[in-house]
């Protein structure tokens, strides 16, 4: 039966919410020969032991998992060195990254971020009521962290840091996340996202570290790169108890299905094949960087399994038009650039082989 209710009468949704602009993930492969470079996956397949646990678990499916995430929190606590009290869990980063921003934020305050960054957090803010207040990269792609500091005003709750940063691939320093520390006011809670560390070599940063001296210092990581658990979501947090259980308090009930807890407890234990395939991005990362810089391409150190392109639109659309040609789905983003993510060897001479010659590509 069709309603005769005029439509101002029908339900509507909140303005900002109305407004929103959708979150865009990565295109997925179309065959067996695209090179799905669109997305920050793993190229590894799961790992047998991990596969084994999550086949077992999934025979008990009709059943909740649990609730507070006990075994998972104990054995990422016992990994990372801190106390369960400390762990607050939530279907990948961007879930648990919701519940510190419903946690911390009331309607209007006010989340500070590097611009270019991950493209949920100005939805997520925006979703919350808060108001998202992005600060440019330097030239060199990393974070302004002497802008993000001033930007900071009475209204400001949160500052969300990605490093590695998504999608330019650059890490912050120790001495600059130092002095910015130091001059952010201790309400502020500061989020250092870290879904891409376990890709970082020889950056200096000791996060854990930082945490243990910083009481307004929240590490958040996810088990959806490095681990290649990206399909059954699962990420924590690393806060003082009294922060961490806010995020319990704000978390969607059983949000963490019983085969992602699973998974993780058995991806912490697989040390020695995570450092083995993580080396091997590394020294791909490495290959490729060097190649590109040989054939012109002005490319950051990156330090995530991907790398960044800094593009104008005229360039951005020649890159992915040219890329596609050849099969491989890489990501654009307006106004900014192309970010690729690392494959194999095989995969990754196919992008090499497109992008060869810098001269091809007239734009800037």
């Amino acid at each position: 039966m069709t309603s005769t209710l005029p439509e101002a009468a029908a339900p509507a949704l909140r303005a900002a919410v109305a407004q929103l602009p959708a979150y865009v993930a990565g295109k997925s492969a179309e065959s067996e020969l695209t090179a799905a470079l669109a997305s920050n996956e793993s190229h590894f397949a799961p790992l047998p032991s991990v596969v084994d646990v999550v086949a077992a678990e999934a025979s008990l499916m009709h059943r909740y998992p649990n609730m507070g995430v006990v075994d998972a929190r104990e054995a990422i606590a016992r990994h990372v060195g801190v106390t369960a009290d400390e762990i607050a869990a939530g279907p990948g980063s961007s879930g648990v990254l919701q519940q510190i921003i419903s946690a911390v934020c009331d309607a209007g305050d006010e989340v500070v971020f590097a611009w270019r960054s991950f493209e949920a957090y100005p939805i997520l803010v925006t979703v919350a009521g808060a108001r998202p207040v992005p600060v440019p990269l330097l030239d060199t792609e990393h974070h302004n962290l002497s802008a993000m500091a001033a930007a900071i005003t009475d209204r400001t709750r949160l500052v969300l840091l990605c490093s590695p940063n998504n999608p330019t691939g650059v890490s912050i320093e120790a001495d600059a996340l130092e002095e910015f520390l130091q001059a952010v006011p201790p309400h502020v809670l500061v989020v250092l996202d870290e879904a891409y560390v376990e890709y970082q070599r020889g950056s200096g940063l000791d996060s854990l570290a930082f945490y243990r001296r910083y009481p307004n210092l929240c590490i958040l990581r996810t088990f959806s790169k490095a681990y290649g658990l990206a399909g059954l979501r699962i990420g924590y947090a690393i806060a003082r108890p009294s922060i961490a259980d806010g995020l319990r308090r704000t978390a969607i009930p059983f949000g963490v299905n019983r085969m992602a807890q699973a998974a993780a407890i058995a991806s912490l234990a697989a040390t020695d094949e995570l450092a083995a395939r993580t080396d091997a991005v590394a020294e791909e990362r490495t290959r490729v960087i060097g190649t590109l810089r040989e054939s012109g391409w002005d490319v950051p150190d990156s330090q995530a399994n991907f790398y960044w392109l800094r593009a104008s639109d005229e360039l951005r659309g020649q890159l992915l038009n040219a890329l596609s040609s050849a099969d491989i789905l890489a990501r654009g983003y307006a106004g900014d650039g192309v970010r690729i993510s690392l494959a194999d060897r095989a995969t990754n001479d196919r992008v090499l082989a497109v992008l060869a010659h810098r001269e091809r590509f007239a734009a800037q």
